[in-house]
């Protein structure tokens, strides 16, 4: 059973049934999951949490998905939050936490909403679904796709990482290689739909993804004692990890698990693609899209977000802030959490580091604060873009 009631239009408040396909509200707005708080109040308590599997699903009252046999899952979720104490003392803050997300099963944070959407989709009996992807999302649809048997249609820009490409083909993609950047295949996929017969798994052009990535969210309050930090740095390119953890806040103080509190949201982009970046500092509510995107932290190569109104609204209701890193920066922070802390992080994790640096530096955070960033995919995913 589920706890979902209906999917609800953040902003223009439009109501549609869990039972039907979703993509965009007519307004043009992402869509939401709406849960009835009391009836999860009643049915799980915190301490329930302690007996179930280590995975994302062991929050299933706060996912859409109605029957336990259209899970479709390989294990994502629950990664594990890693102090990092020697970085935190170059950096001159108290403490400082690293979730590393790429100890998913295909080596990054994308497994989370796609292992959600894919179950709601065969729970919906799509048997055909399409995404484009500048890298990391390609490979766990793939993967997914093949767990639930369902043919899969991956659309990427030919210069992404070679380490995706292959991966995508592997588990049996229809692999479509693209010149141009993700926008462009997000094109080619609205214009095949219909014909094809395809879900469009776009980055929150349904409701689903977004429900698997705010689980995040709810892991953090879960593993620090339901007591949120003081920041978190996020890099964000389409965003849904930003606004779904921000979803999911709401939803654990709506039943009474954590307070009214919040971390100041970063979003960190590269110097490279930063239209939320250049949005935020020019007080728009929207994003120009922008022009010649170039970095290589491929899952930040998103010139035009569809929900950049909703990552503005999450920054600026959180009291946070958004800014941009340069490639190098990231190349140089590869390499300090390498050599401090063990791990092999991914350029768009560095650009976290990056700026949790400037920010300390700036004393936009203090070092008596708790600070949380992520490292989003397994570095080795961009070994050609890395040593190019």
């Amino acid at each position: 059973m589920t706890f979902a009631t209906d999917i609800v239009c953040p902003r223009c408040r439009n109501k549609f049934s869990l039972a039907k396909v979703h993509s965009l509200c007519p307004c043009g707005s992402p869509l939401f999951v709406r849960y009835d708080a009391k009836k999860i109040r009643r049915a799980v308590k915190k301490s329930d949490l302690k007996n179930r599997p280590s995975d994302l699903w062991r929050y299933r009252e706060f996912l859409p998905l109605r029957a336990e046999k259209n899970r479709v899952s390989l294990g994502e979720g629950f990664t594990p939050l890693i102090e990092a104490k020697r970085l935190a003392a170059e950096l001159g803050i108290r403490k400082l936490w690293i979730k590393d997300e790429a100890q998913n099963p295909t080596g990054s944070f994308k497994d989370r909403g796609l292992s959600v959407a894919v179950s709601l989709a065969k729970e919906l009996g799509i048997k055909k679904v399409a995404i484009p992807s500048a890298g990391n999302a390609g490979g766990s649809l793939s993967a997914y796709a093949a767990r639930a048997g369902m043919e899969s249609h991956v659309f990427m820009p030919r210069d992404t990482p070679k380490a995706n490409q292959i991966e995508a083909a592997r588990y049996g993609a229809r692999l479509t290689l693209v010149e141009g950047l993700i926008n462009d295949c997000g094109k080619i996929i609205a214009e095949r739909k219909a014909a094809e017969g395809w879900f469009d798994l776009s980055t929150l052009k349904e409701p689903y993804r977004l429900e698997g990535k705010k689980t995040m969210g709810l892991e953090i309050a879960e593993q620090l004692g339901w007591k949120l930090p003081d920041v978190i740095i996020y890099p964000t390119g389409g965003g849904t990890g930003l606004i779904g953890m921000w979803k999911g806040f709401g939803e654990l103080e709506e039943i009474g698990w954590i307070g009214a509190r919040r971390p100041r949201m970063v979003s960190v982009q590269a110097d490279g693609c930063a239209p939320i970046v250049r949005a935020y500092n020019g007080g728009k509510e929207r994003a120009e899209p922008w022009v010649d995107a170039r970095t290589i932290a491929s899952g930040l190569r998103v010139p035009q977000a569809v929900a950049d109104f909703l990552m503005l609204g999450v920054i600026r209701a959180s009291k946070g802030t958004a800014l941009s890193v340069s490639d190098a920066e990231m190349v140089a922070e590869i390499d300090r959490v390498g050599r401090l802390e063990g791990l092999f992080f991914c350029p768009e994790g560095a650009a976290g580091v990056a700026a949790l640096s400037r920010l300390t530096g700036r004393g936009w955070i203090k070092p008596t604060e708790t600070v949380l960033i992520f490292n989003t995919a397994s570095g080795l995913k961009y070994i050609d873009a890395l040593f190019a």
